[in-house]
């Protein structure tokens, strides 16, 4: 019988679309199962369960409300093994790739925990005569987010912990290329004690986000996604009056100079550049490296990744077998691998080709290895788009100058590094690279989860980023109260009074 992943609102809910997409395991190309995409009237019926639970929720106490993050949080740790095995079965990464994933998305959810001192309010006695001012932050209501395929489970932990936590309901709508988790998570919401209808799950393609993005119920939409789709989503939300924080895409570039560790600059490419299959928007696609550096950096990044092994990411759940998984899906694989024949057509040097990988443990996955281009330039398409899979661009400079002018002139400016013994080198460039994260000998500079996650340019279409005191605002929209208690003994006189008042 065909594994059926359907909706949730507390429960299961199979919906009334009859419209179905399948899942497939990327290590062996098999059909695991089927994922309803749903119709307008299952997504009307999911967002009704959240608009039905968010008054209570928002009204339950802040101490409750962190007991079951906390509870959620402590199931989750205890269990991760068992969504590390989901994802690795749905999207391909590596096992010890899936456990990373959901650390990260962990340190989102004990940020949560400890978030009550960052939903207090102010308060001002005696701010006039007899006349107090207090402010406070109250949830939004129903809020909508929309993750990609791949990172399931730590792309939607950048939300929903901070908006539950802060009084909201969530509408989640996962990837359909891998919904498991999405279900997985919110049977552990149930589990810890979370109201039915605070956390759903919309299963769906196109319908189900125009559905969502369109809602008069829903008050917010965080995306992660592609750099037109976010930009679709943000002007389609914002359209219907809604808040947005919509991640777009990126083309991050790691600045290379002559007084860097080569070695540490050659282990940093390599990790950043192939780990879970270059699918994700932090990791570094272009090695930016300043002369005289280049034909020794080229061969060290080589040397290192032309040890990777590739293969069916379940058999590396302990980091002994496998290094690498497969992409997601044969369109992707094949998608990724037309960059690499336009890159050798634009006459890159193809340094290492990863498009005949020989995978281990199953020959019809989606697979394609690690894959190293050097002289790049920035007129070629292998530079200009984001191809998000393992294929490494080493573009050469002459001067720090050069480098710093080629990222700030990209249109994306999600994430960079600068690899430097120069600390003064690392302090200018701080300064004048224009892109949101920025790490210095830090290859992706993720930032732990009491700061906060986004770029600029067009990897960001909103005004907030996600988790942290920003993604604390985002879920909440702040009161002022000012008010004045009569005493009476005291009474004021009346009278007109039609101009300002006064603040005696």
């Amino acid at each position: 019988m065909t594994n059926e992943i359907v909706h949730w609102v507390g429960e299961e809910l199979r919906g009334s679309s009859d419209r179905w997409a399948d899942v497939t395991n990327p290590a062996s190309g098999k059909v695991t199962g089927k994922v309803a995409l749903a119709d307008e009237a299952d997504a009307q019926t999911v967002i009704a369960a959240a608009a039905a639970a968010a008054p209570g929720w928002a009204g339950t106490s802040l101490a409750r409300r962190t007991q079951v993050v906390f509870a959620f949080r402590e199931l989750l740790a205890a269990r991760k093994d068992e969504l590390a095995a989901l994802i690795t079965a749905e999207h391909g990464k590596v096992h010890s790739d899936a456990l990373g994933e959901i650390a990260r998305g962990l340190e989102v959810v004990e940020f949560a925990c400890g978030m009550s001192h960052l939903l207090k309010g102010g308060y001002t006695e005696g701010a006039s005569t007899g006349v107090d001012v207090h402010s406070k932050r109250v949830p939004l209501g129903v809020v909508g987010i929309i993750s990609p395929f791949n990172f399931p489970a730590m792309v939607p932990m950048w939300f929903f912990p901070v908006a539950i936590a802060a009084g909201n309901a969530v509408v989640l709508k996962p990837s359909e290329k891998d919904p498991s988790s999405a279900l997985w998570m919110a049977r552990l919401w149930k589990e810890a004690g979370l109201p039915d209808g605070v956390f759903t799950v919309l299963q769906g393609d196109k319908t189900a986000v125009d559905a969502v993005l369109t809602s008069p119920e829903v008050a917010s939409i965080s995306f992660v996604g592609s750099t037109p789709i976010a930009q679709y989503v943000y002007e389609t939300a914002s359209k219907h009056g809604k808040r947005v924080q919509a991640l777009g895409g990126a083309k991050n570039h790691m600045l290379v100079l002559p007084d860097a560790d080569l070695d540490l600059v050659a282990d940093s490419a390599v990790n950043a550049g192939f780990g879970s299959a270059g699918e994700r928007c932090m990791a570094i696609s272009v090695v930016v490296a300043v002369d005289p550096v280049g034909d020794d950096l080229v061969a060290r990044i080589a040397e290192r990744a032309r040890t990777i092994r590739v293969g069916d990411g379940a058999r590396g759940a302990h980091d002994t077998e496998v290094d690498m998984g497969p992409l997601v899906t044969r369109a992707h694989r094949d998608k990724v691998a037309s960059f690499v024949e336009s890159g050798e057509k634009a006459g890159a040097k193809v340094v290492l080709d990863g498009r005949d990988v020989a995978a281990e443990g199953g020959q019809d996955g989606f697979w394609l290895g690690p894959t190293l281009f050097d002289h790049v330039t920035p007129d070629m398409e292998v530079y200009t788009e984001e191809i998000f899979g393992p294929v490494l661009s080493v573009v050469r400079v002459a001067s720090y100058e050069e480098g710093l002018a080629l990222i700030n002139a990209n249109r994306y400016g999600n994430g960079t590094a600068i690899f430097t013994n120069d600390g003064g080198a690392a302090r200018r460039f701080e300064a004048d690279v224009e892109v949101g994260m920025i790490g210095v000998n830090v290859p992706i500079p993720v930032p732990v989860a009491y700061y906060s996650f986004g770029g600029w340019k067009q990897s960001l279409f909103g005004d907030s980023h996600a988790h942290g005191t920003e993604g604390v605002h985002f879920f909440t929209r702040g009161k002022v109260v000012t008010s004045r208690w009569i005493d009476p003994a005291n009474r004021p006189a009346g009278g007109l009074e039609l101009g300002f008042p006064r603040n005696d």
